[in-house]
């Protein structure tokens, strides 16, 4: 099948970049990442018009206003890329690192040390932005990357691929560190998937459909960044001054992304506040969909089903639910939610402890917003994506989590008896 030459060709030039790349020193890396700043800088303007190809057809498609967000490239997002460029450069290199390292009675010197991943397979949909942070990311832990972006943005990731492999180039890399599949097609996906001779882990970005169908048919290790069905709890010792404007940023600062609240929990002690917490939220467009108290605050609000409290709407809409006590509201989070982002609005140190220490998801904040789940606010520099998984990483997946380790040992002489 020609999806299986192609695929199984971009496998065998990335195994081979990923040998050469795992031995390039910090400095060649990081004029890479400097190329490719000055490269996007460059082409910032033709990478806007390419990009308007893809809204027109997103329109076309009729895709909801916070997934045109999501592929939409501007001058300020541009500019985005390079600062997370710059962060990147400014990170210490993951590889060559020493561990840990121990001698041994027998006087064998041990060394664990950081080793690339090798060959990263990338599935995302949308956000054209993520293949630049992938591809920079995984190059600066010396690994090869191939890419496979969305239909929805294929243009704007073509360009973006193709000014990153000139910067790199200019930098003196291997070639094919960063490859992409050129087709949209879901039977390149499929052979993807099956690549594990020459790709060692794949991390899928996008919604569930993608998710499951990466998780059931990879022969390949996979890192999954479900999605984010976050909640913002306010406690009964919440400064409600503080509650306000985090459960409005949580949801509203961008609420196409995976770090957007999706459900508002109110403890009973403060449900004569309800309406105060969420009254920015109805003026700003938001739909509050509640149980049967918030219902009776509005006739605009409508009820939430239980389908809504396992909903990630990436939309101007929330649910909201008063419970009882902390004990709830976890219990809550922990059936509902996809083990992502949770924030609790309390200025009670115990009752954060118990929250923070039940509750299982990647991320927990006390008094800040759910959209602080960003590799960059991390200071990772980027990230590739927010895994929910436990194995081989969990939260922002930054360039020290794309490495592995190996064991250096030294001996004059031993053998075993």
């Amino acid at each position: 099948m020609m999806s299986s030459n192609i695929v199984s060709e971009l496998g065998v030039k990335a195994k081979k970049a990923s040998l050469e790349l795992s031995n390039i020193e910090s400095s060649k890396k990081n004029l890479a990442l400097e190329k490719l700043k000055k490269e996007l800088e460059i082409n910032t303007k033709e990478l806007i018009n390419i990009n308007k190809e893809d809204i027109e057809n997103a329109n076309s498609m009729n895709l909801s206003n916070a997934m045109i967000d999501r592929l939409a490239l501007n001058e300020n997002r541009i500019e985005g890329m390079i600062k997370s460029l710059d962060d990147i450069i400014n990170l210490k290199d993951p590889i060559g690192l020493v561990l840990s390292e121990w001698d041994r009675p027998n006087g064998l010197k041990i060394k664990k040390m950081s080793v690339p991943l090798g060959v990263i397979g990338i599935i995302y949909e949308s956000r054209p932005n993520v293949t630049v942070d992938a591809s920079a990311i995984a190059m600066k832990a010396g690994n090869a990357v191939i890419l496979r972006g969305g239909k929805d943005s294929f243009f704007s990731s073509q360009k973006l691929n193709h000014i990153i492999n000139n910067a790199f180039s200019k930098a003196g890399l291997p070639d094919n560190v960063v490859q992409m599949i050129p087709k949209p097609e879901r039977e390149f996906v499929d052979e993807m998937l099956k690549l594990d001779k020459y790709i060692d882990v794949i991390i899928p970005r996008g919604g569930k459909s993608l998710i499951q169908n990466v998780k059931q048919n990879s022969t390949i290790p996979v890192i999954k960044h479900l999605d984010g069905i976050c909640h913002v709890f306010v406690d009964k010792d919440a400064d409600i001054s503080i509650a306000k404007k985090v459960v409005f940023n949580s949801k509203m600062r961008r609420p196409g992304i995976c770090g957007a609240a999706e459900t508002l929990l109110i403890h009973k002690k403060k449900s004569d506040d309800a309406l105060k917490i969420i009254e920015k939220l109805v003026e700003a467009g938001c739909e509050i969909r509640g149980d049967i108290f918030i219902q009776s605050l509005s006739s605009k609000f409508s009820q939430a089903t239980d389908e809504d409290w396992s909903t990630e709407y990436l939309e101007k809409i929330i649910s909201v639910k008063i419970v009882e006590d902390v004990d709830e509201a976890i219990n809550h989070i922990n059936t509902f939610g996809s083990g992502h982002t949770e924030s609790i609005i309390t200025n009670n140190s115990e009752t954060f402890d118990t929250f923070q220490k039940k509750i299982n998801s990647a991320i927990i904040l006390q008094n800040a917003s759910t959209q602080y789940a960003d590799g960059g606010e991390f200071g990772f520099g980027a990230e590739i994506g927010i895994s929910t998984d436990k194995l081989h990483v969990r939260g922002p997946v930054g360039a020290e989590h794309l490495t592995s380790f190996k064991y250096v040992i030294v001996g004059n002489g031993q053998v075993r008896p």
